[in-house]
């Protein structure tokens, strides 16, 4: 099972204190990396290092603005000063700022959420590739949607009121894409890039949400018959980040318990 060991490999990890962010830094720990967990909350982020330090792992907690240039420019250069090296850059975090169906959307709402879903992606990828050509190797991993692969089914949503944003359609369709075109363009420098598409997370839809139609509704047209769940992408994440995927790039990995093999 060495293959599937990711030891002393530094890894960055966006929105890495949020929802699927947990468990994406837990697998990444639990596997060998060292984890960098950012975000806009610093104290979370170093709040949730110190929970997996206590249990033994490598971890830190750091400040990141997606919207912000300098900040990227600053976690990618302290990491590559304090460690020598990036291995691994997870785009997890996800801004809904802006947020909003089409004809209610305007220019500065588009502009908010493009800042951090677009134009931040791209800006930290770009900076960590920089280091990841001159090491000779690296792994990109978004963290994609459902969304990204089909269009919304809004009947699931019944008469909660809940709907989907045509921003996160947009973002997360568009994410996919540019995962492709890193691997082929970065391939030659022994860089890999792929996308997990997650379907919903149980145990941020029971906080938010709870038990409604919606609900009742995603579960009956799931094939398994549920939400995701905390272990749900840590396999695949210590997949896609160790060397078991050593021949895969350019692929985008659907976790979502059937919902889009309909």
């Amino acid at each position: 099972m060495n293959i599937f060991r990711i030891d002393q490999k530094v890894a960055l990890i966006t929105g890495g204190a949020g929802y699927y962010g947990k468990p994406i830094c837990m697998a990444l720990a639990e596997a060998g990396a060292r984890v960098i967990i950012a975000s806009r909350s610093a104290d979370k982020c170093e709040e949730f290092a110190q929970f997996l330090r206590e249990k033994g792992y490598l971890a830190k907690g750091v400040h990141l603005d997606l919207g912000n240039e300098s900040s990227i420019t600053k976690v990618i250069k302290s990491i590559v000063e304090q460690y020598g090296r990036i291995d691994i850059l997870v785009n997890n975090a996800v801004s809904r700022e802006g947020f909003k169906n089409l004809e209610d959307l305007d220019k500065k709402s588009l502009e908010d959420s493009q800042l951090i879903n677009s134009t931040g992606l791209m800006l930290i990828t770009k900076a960590a590739i920089g280091f990841m050509r001159r090491q000779g190797s690296g792994n990109i991993i978004n963290i994609g949607s459902i969304q990204g692969v089909m269009g919304p089914h809004f009947p699931v949503y019944g008469d909660t009121g809940m709907t989907s944003p045509v921003n996160y359609t947009y973002d997360k369709w568009g994410m996919v894409g540019f995962t492709k075109w890193i691997a082929n363009y970065y391939g030659k420098f022994n860089i890999r890039a792929n996308c997990i598409s997650p379907g919903g997370y149980g145990p941020g839809v029971a906080e938010s949400i709870g038990e409604n139609e919606f609900v009742a509704n995603y579960k009956k047209l799931t094939p398994l018959g549920r939400f995701a769940n905390d272990d749900d992408i840590k396999g695949p994440i210590v997949f896609l980040a160790s060397e078991a995927s050593a021949y895969v790039t350019g692929h985008n990995l659907l976790v979502d318990g059937g919902w889009t093999s309909w």
